[in-house]
């Protein structure tokens, strides 16, 4: 077994009204912060699975996003740093997600605690799609119960025009943390062997959420612009559609800057979105930024997952990309015969199989694998986030079994 370099514990204090956390003197966060570092409590944490011990582990995952076939499956999980782990409630049930999120030291913890457990073949920096967001002059909070909350009411093109407009320089300026958290995972993710993934919210995602104020069953109030748009009638969302991609696209870039070596756009409200509406409005923002991307950063891979959007794969070839992840809502035979031969694809197992026996979620993996085209030659992913409720011990099935597969013939 192997230590991590950040061996790091919070204990809550009273300290003058405020929280302090304690952290290890081994941490790169604890000087930032000005903690005070209390070494009697500090629990060194132990790498528990005999993962990522391969000279080639440590850029499987990249290679394959930029759809190289590579020596065996790789694979990580959408949501896996999240509610499912014990470890990471002892943080959620005591800290407010931005103060997770926002907190150097403690948002690394988040992020490495699921790869000591379970070795998956990248980090993903625990943060939200919605961060960025201030850049432009939108605030926003995430509220226990209720979800993200952002007052800031776009409806007009002057309310667009009204927004700041992001710089390259707006992410260091408005999110310090983000170099910060990059920064040490960077060289957590060299000492673990594996990947650094960083991620992004779609243009059209972040514009709903904005406009509709909260999460949204319909996303009505966003609808109801892009057919004004269509009409002519006001030109807001595509504005503001055309201001997030820019700053979206300089986000990506800012992370790539800070130690990402994977980008995944995510478009969580694909499922808002019929074909037609995607191709008019969706499509080309992402594009747009995607585009950005890879002109500053061209051998980045850049993952594109439209959740809900298998409907209209087809629509998915041309996204500039270097890898399309797939919903769990189509088979993986069906989404490589619609995307082609050309188009590298991640995915796509049904989250709930992991509530699953272990024979059950096994056969899931093989079958996932075995319809991409064999190991080797895609990027095992769930094909949404797991679960709040999932067995832990679920998760370590599905990892152990990609990472042992070799095929139908071996």
């Amino acid at each position: 077994m192997r230590f991590s370099a950040l061996s790091v514990v919070f204990v809550q204090l009273l300290l003058n009204g405020s929280h302090a956390f304690s952290v290890s003197q081994n941490s790169p966060s604890a000087t930032r912060m000005g903690a005070t570092v209390a070494p009697e409590v500090v629990d060194e944490k132990v790498t528990e699975h005999s993962h990522c011990q391969e000279p080639g582990d440590r850029d499987i995952l990249v290679r394959a996003a930029r759809g190289e076939t590579v020596e065996r499956t790789p694979v990580w999980m959408m949501r896996q740093a999240g509610r499912y782990m014990a470890a990471f409630r002892e943080y959620s049930t005591k800290y407010e997600f931005r103060q997770r999120s926002e907190t150097p030291a403690m948002a690394t913890e988040l992020s490495l605690q699921c790869h000591r457990k379970y070795g998956m073949d990248g980090i993903i920096m625990f943060s939200d799609i919605l961060t960025p967001l201030p850049t432009l002059g939108i605030d926003f909070d995430v509220v226990r119960g209720t979800g993200p909350v952002i007052s800031t009411e776009i409806r007009t093109e002057e309310d667009v025009d009204a927004l700041a407009t992001a710089t390259q320089d707006s992410f260091d300026e408005k999110l310090p943390f983000i170099r910060d958290i990059l920064g040490d995972l960077s060289k957590e993710a060299e000492e673990m062997n594996t990947s650094l993934i960083g991620f992004v919210g779609a243009p059209f995602t972040l514009a709903s959420y904005t406009i509709e104020g909260k999460s949204s069953k319909n996303c009505l109030e966003t609808k109801k612009m892009l057919m004004e748009d269509d009409r002519g009638d006001n030109k807001a969302a595509t504005k503001f559609l055309d201001k997030i991609a820019n700053m979206i696209g300089m986000y990506a870039c800012h992370q790539i800057e800070c130690g990402a070596q994977v980008i995944q756009v995510f478009e969580s409200w694909a499922h808002q979105l019929n074909p037609d509406l995607f191709e008019q409005f969706a499509k080309p923002a992402a594009q747009k930024a995607i585009k950005i991307i890879k002109e500053k950063h061209p051998d980045v891979p850049v993952i594109y997952f439209a959740n809900g959007g298998s409907s209209y794969l087809e629509k998915q070839r041309d996204m500039g990309a270097d890898m399309i992840a797939v919903d769990w809502a189509v088979d993986m035979t069906q989404a490589r015969e619609i995307l082609g031969p050309d188009i590298a694809v991640s995915g796509n197992i049904d989250p709930t199989i992991l509530f699953g026996s272990k024979e059950q979620i096994e056969q899931a993996v093989r079958d996932c694998i075995d319809r991409a085209g064999g190991p080797g030659k895609h990027l095992l992913n769930l094909g949404h986030g797991v679960m709040q409720g999932t067995p832990e011990e679920a998760v370590g099935w599905l990892v152990d079994e990609c990472k042992r597969y070799k095929g139908k013939d071996a």
